[in-house]
């Protein structure tokens, strides 16, 4: 078994995953190295893995190397490693919610148990299979975060779209908590199969997608049909695709959950839908490097917590 390893400046880092995932479907892998350096790796027999010519124009400016290495054939069962259970808790503030909701597990369908949690527990089990986001990366847990604290104060849960929903995590949790109907959409068929497929084992009523953002006008917030707007965007995107978001959205959500994000960079995506749709930061929260932020109607905003 050959491991194809790509190390990237961090900056750079989810640009080039993206286009890694486009190439390796099957899964990357990936490891914070010293100096601000990220490393990917793909596996598979020769002939299986992407060609270096592919690799290179993936990376782009941001490669730093490219390595090949022998492994074990056990990889498959060592990668099953990376994927552990995930607890997001359920938010304490001073804020009296409107009410209570569980903390949240994800955990992979190998993993029986379960990280303790001080109050009511609701499982979301995810294969990672072909698509992005398990619950373990920064990004999907701050989503996860500012869902449970919105769910907690909403007095209503309406509809919800996920924009990239990648293994369907995010709308699978909207729907557990109680938002409906939930809309899930993805570019990639890999993702929207696997989306299918976990809606389905968490007894989930998500609608699943393919879609284009970059072509195509957000359902429900297109001014066509039924123009109630949803009630909660989520888009755990990268940062060229929620500009571009914000370009090809045609009509603003109630509240909308951007992630993805670096820490600099969430000014510039709430300064667009801001000034394209007049949404304001009401909450961010950061994790290391990774930030989230809950945009909604009106004026104010929360700063970091």
């Amino acid at each position: 078994m050959i491991r194809l390893a790509v190390r990237v400046k961090r900056a750079q880092a989810e640009l080039v995953l993206a286009e890694l995932l486009e190439l390796a479907p099957a899964g990357v892998e990936e490891a914070e190295l010293a100096g601000g350096m990220v490393e990917y790796a793909v596996y598979g027999a020769a002939g299986e893995i992407p060609s270096l010519p592919d690799l290179r124009a993936a990376a782009g400016d941001a490669l730093v190397e490219i390595s090949t290495s022998e492994t074990a054939d056990d990889w498959g069962e060592r990668w099953r490693q990376f994927h552990r259970p995930v607890l997001i808790d359920a938010p304490r503030g001073a804020s009296e919610p409107s009410r209570q909701v569980p903390a949240l597990c994800v955990r992979p369908p190998w993993e029986s148990d379960v990280p303790a949690a001080s109050g009511p527990l609701q499982e979301i089990v995810i294969d990672p299979g072909q698509a992005f986001g398990t619950g373990g990366h920064a990004t999907t847990r701050l989503c996860l975060e500012l869902l449970l604290e919105l769910t907690s104060h909403e007095p209503e849960l309406g509809r919800v779209i996920d924009v990239g929903t990648g293994s369907g995590v995010l709308a699978i949790a909207a729907s557990r908590l109680g938002f409906a109907p939930v809309l899930a959409l993805d570019h990639e068929r890999e993702s929207v199969e696997a989306a299918r497929v976990n809606a389905a084992v968490n007894g989930a009523d998500v609608e699943v997608r393919r879609f284009d953002l970059r072509t195509e006008a957000l359902p429900w917030l297109d001014g066509a049909g039924d123009s109630a707007p949803a009630t909660v965007v989520l888009a755990n995107l990268l940062l060229p695709l929620l500009l571009e978001l914000s370009r090809t959205m045609q009509h603003p959500p109630a509240q909308m959950i951007v992630s993805g994000l670096l820490c600099e960079q969430v000014d510039e995506v709430v300064a667009a839908f801001g000034e394209r749709f007049g949404l304001r930061e009401r909450r961010r929260l950061e994790d290391g490097e990774w930030a989230a932020a809950l945009l909604a109607a009106g004026n104010g905003k929360r700063r970091p917590s």
